[in-house]
């Protein structure tokens, strides 16, 4: 039986074979069978992912070296620093959960801090100042 499927605004024809219940991964002898999966096209490559420099990750996009930004929307996990700690670059300021995934937010260089406006359990939205320095 031959169907058309579109994905991502591309059709496809594909040729579906449909099995008697019992049938499929053993033949009437008892031997293994792959199934056969007959493409009509070749599927189409998605590369959708933010191109970063190597030395980059989300949270530099999203900083200076006065703020701190959230690199996307989640709930702050932890704060482990607090207003007027000398913080070094790279240095663990508080973790963000996005997606049930955690992100490290890091400071961008030396300094102090001089406020962070969030707490732990605080929704943020992409682009709010988590983190600002004197």
């Amino acid at each position: 039986m031959k169907m058309k499927i579109t994905l991502h605004g591309v059709a496809y024809e594909v040729e579906v074979e449909v099995l008697d219940e019992g049938e499929g991964f053993y033949d009437k002898n008892g031997q293994a069978q792959v199934p056969r999966i007959i493409p009509a096209v070749p599927a189409p490559a998605f590369n959708t992912a933010p191109v970063l420099h190597p030395a980059q990750t989300a949270a530099d996009i999203h900083s200076s070296e006065k703020t701190i930004k959230a690199p996307v929307g989640g709930t702050i996990v932890e704060v482990k620093l607090r207003n007027g700690d000398k913080v070094v670059s790279g240095q663990e300021i508080l973790i963000l959960e996005a997606m049930k995934m955690h992100t490290s937010i890091g400071a961008p260089a030396d300094g102090v801090i001089k406020s962070i406006p969030v707490a732990a359990g605080d929704t943020v939205r992409e682009g709010q100042v988590l983190v600002e320095f004197e």
